[in-house]
């Protein structure tokens, strides 16, 4: 089963760290609908999981793009 990431957890990761999780989830997130989609999926549920993950690691990527606009 799919575990849900903390928010804790996602802000101690490097802005590098957090564009590689993104593209795991995103490709992640891919393989579970194609598995949906040919039956293959245990658990429906593990796509919304994803999806609120991919959802986390983006507000902080963009947070961190907020925060440094306003310092330069």
């Amino acid at each position: 089963m799919v575990n849900q990431m903390k928010t804790k957890e996602i802000r101690q990761m490097s802005s590098e760290e957090l564009n590689k999780k993104l593209n795991e989830l995103k490709n992640e997130l891919f393989n579970l609908r194609f598995r949906l989609a040919t039956g293959q999926l245990d658990n429906p549920l593990s796509i919304r999981i994803v999806k609120k993950d991919i959802a986390r690691v983006m507000t902080i990527i963009r947070q961190r793009e907020l925060e440094m606009g306003k310092e330069a």
